[in-house]
């Protein structure tokens, strides 16, 4: 197994963000990338460069006019306000079906869920070759790699069509998904970040080639609130194509591989051909978001029951944040990875 990773994903330097009334330091720090490196190093994965596969497989799943607006708004927002640190929306647009302006700060608002995912002057970089990293990584698998590690940040399940988020800017995952797909796979995604993929769920509703499955903390208490429920199954040709298994907040490895066992026999019955894993790593008992408890064996036997499936996988980094044993969980979760 190999892992993929472009340094210019370091670029992406987010200070802001607003918790409890506060303005807060973002935690989708660059320093991530040193501790998930460690993690490879650690696994023994050999790392190769992101290759550049241009915008066709980003506009594949995101719209024209919201990679123009990632691509240029710090610019365009700067000519406006010249001491412009980041692009943080001030106000959201309260619906999407509306007349869609092409004034910055309208943009803003209307591209953004939340204010966590600020744009910084080389943000742009970073979200680009992150998305990059995913594909050179879905490469790999089709070359014939049993599985694969995208070290993909920032990250990107958060991300809607058309919407940031969540430290979330494109939907790497959902990207490399769909990019296998248009190469005869047949994708199912599972995301086991501690938070609700609620960016590639919305992606993939109405869709029935590509199974999307999370397991997380029930948003009833937890971010991103307004989805994840059990109840959400999919729409129109979608209808039983998403699956949600929230978990009680607080939950450790036993609950959290009873979920997966009930997650892995969906993608069995779905057919499917290769396996995305939205990988985060927060679901860890140390992890800043305290949302479960899963100890770092568990993360090996969370990676042992997805590769005893025997498909191909890939893995994409999503969450995981700074703490002590970020490093040591994505190496326990690669090395019970087939390395083939």
């Amino acid at each position: 197994m190999k892992a993929v990773f472009d340094e210019r994903q370091r670029l992406h330097d987010p200070q802001f963000r607003l918790a409890d009334g506060k303005v807060v330091q973002n935690p989708d720090r660059p320093a991530r990338v040193d501790e998930l490196l460690r993690g490879v190093g650690q696994a023994g994965l050999p790392v190769v460069a992101a290759t550049d596969h241009g915008m066709a497989p980003l506009a594949a799943l995101h719209t024209p006019r919201y990679l123009t607006y990632l691509r240029t708004i710090h610019a365009r927002r700067k000519a406006v306000v010249p001491d412009l640190a980041e692009v943080v929306p001030g106000r959201i647009a309260p619906v999407r079906d509306v007349h869609y302006s092409y004034e910055s700060e309208a943009q803003i608002g209307y591209h953004n869920t939340d204010t966590s995912a600020p744009i910084g002057e080389n943000s742009w970089a970073s979200i680009y070759w992150s998305a990059q990293t995913a594909l050179t990584a879905a490469d790999l698998i089709l070359s014939g790699q049993h599985s694969a590690y995208a070290l993909s940040r920032p990250s990107g399940h958060h991300a809607y069509r058309e919407m940031s988020g969540g430290f979330c800017f494109l939907n790497n995952s959902g990207i490399a998904a769909e990019y296998l797909r248009s190469k005869g796979h047949r994708p199912a995604i599972i995301d086991i970040d501690v938070h609700h993929g609620n960016g590639t769920q919305a992606i993939f509703y109405d869709r029935d080639d590509v199974l999307t499955v999370s397991i997380h903390v029930d948003p009833a208490h937890f971010y991103p609130f307004y989805a994840g429920g059990a109840q959400e199954c999919g729409e129109g040709r979608g209808l039983g194509y998403n699956l949600n298994l929230p978990l009680p907040r607080g939950s450790a490895d036993d609950v959290y591989l009873s979920g997966l066992d009930d997650a892995l026999q969906h993608i069995t019955a779905f057919g499917a051909s290769v396996i995305v894993v939205a990988l985060g790593l927060d679901a860890h008992e140390n992890d800043p978001f305290k949302g479960l408890q899963v100890t770092t064996p568990g993360f090996a036997r969370i990676a042992g029951a997805i590769a005893a499936m025997g498909l191909p996988v890939l893995n994409v980094q999503e969450g995981g944040y700074m703490q002590p044993s970020l490093g040591d969980n994505l190496a326990s979760y690669l090395s019970a990875m087939p390395q083939g």
